[in-house]
């Protein structure tokens, strides 16, 4: 087997232009085969792979931004990187774009809009491909900057039925109508909501549960326990104390998240108030270790691995320039009930 030439620049790095001469391909031809672009036919793909895999080509992301206006990589803004929320998100987010030849980017905005204005000044700078984005909260100036960027952008977790915005989620205050309404069905009629952080998809949760306990003559304004802390399991024991302290009448609690339930089932534990028998207690998201709980933890299995999946192909197609024939895709949420309710 004759050895992979290996022409460079005087710097001596490899080029896209070396690596197409050696797949016997034009350069055009070589970046659309590693970018992962339809209309490449397969044989040459691979022969542009194993050229640049033979010469250990590196694609430089600043002459690729120059050539095309736009480089490879996108930023993904998300909240928080200790919530496995977000974790099973981003993973499948890269996993779907890595292939492509796109290169996630993870922002970490803590809730913080200012915070998620300033990374993304810093990130639009640098003439990404695309932009996936947590939820519509946001300032002003950081509309601006998306609109003016000409990026293309897919909201993920919420939805948006508005011309010319793309989001991948569900409905949060469906969701949280649903957990409520099944706490009604067990009988339940001092409901109360704990929730902790009180970012804009926990408020829209909170705002499903009013609807649901409206609906049928039970709201009880009194019955709800926010706290702007960090959620934790901890914070979550804490506030359940707090509220059987205050309201001992309470006959089920939805905490706005499982990590507030895992603790709120500790702490019933150790106080011993019986669940479900004295106290029902359901969560939010699914998250690892609700399941082995004692008991079980009933609470809403949010798609969000999914969600990063299905942004990533949106976003994919948008990069491409192609029609997105479903801008508001809606992935719904499974109500997963357990021994605790």
């Amino acid at each position: 087997m004759t050895q992979p030439e290996r022409r460079r620049r005087p710097s001596g790095r490899i080029t896209l232009s070396d690596v197409a001469r050696q797949a016997g391909v034009s350069p055009i031809t070589a970046s659309r085969a590693l970018r992962g672009e339809r209309g490449v036919a397969q044989e040459l793909v691979a022969r542009v792979k194993q050229a640049a895999a033979d010469m250990g080509y590196v694609p430089d992301p600043a002459a690729r931004a120059l050539a095309s206006q736009r480089g490879t990589q996108v930023p993904v803004l998300i909240p928080l990187l200790s919530n496995a929320l977000f974790v099973d998100l981003v993973e499948a987010v890269h996993a779907t774009l890595l292939p492509h030849g796109y290169q996630p980017l993870i922002g970490v905005t803590h809730y913080d809009p200012a915070e998620e204005e300033q990374l993304l000044r810093s990130f639009l700078a640098q003439r990404p491909a695309g932009l996936l984005l947590t939820g519509f909260d946001r300032t002003p100036a950081a509309r601006r900057l998306i609109e003016s960027s000409g990026v293309p952008c897919v909201y993920l977790m919420e939805l948006s039925n508005t011309p010319g915005v793309h989001s991948v989620g569900f409905s949060q205050q469906e969701a949280g109508q649903a957990i409520t309404a099944h706490l009604l069905t067990r009988g339940h009629r001092r409901v109360a909501f704990v929730a902790a952080q009180l970012d804009p998809r926990t408020l829209q949760r909170a705002e499903g549960y009013r609807r649901c306990l409206r609906q049928a003559g039970l709201y009880d304004p009194k019955l709800e326990l926010l706290s702007a802390q960090p959620s934790s399991m901890r914070l979550g024991g804490e506030l359940l104390q707090e509220l059987l302290q205050r309201h001992p009448d309470v006959d089920a609690v939805f905490f706005c998240n499982d990590d507030l339930a895992q603790g709120g089932l500790l702490a019933a534990l150790r106080l011993g108030v019986e669940v479900p028998g004295r106290l029902a207690v359901a969560g939010f998201n699914d998250l690892s270790g609700s399941d082995q709980m004692l008991p079980p933890l009933t609470t809403v299995r949010t798609p969000r691995r999914a969600i990063g999946e299905a942004a990533a192909h949106m976003l994919l197609a948008l990069m491409r320039g192609e029609s997105v024939p479903q801008p508001s895709h809606d992935l719904g949420f499974e109500l997963v009930v357990r021994g605790s309710s």
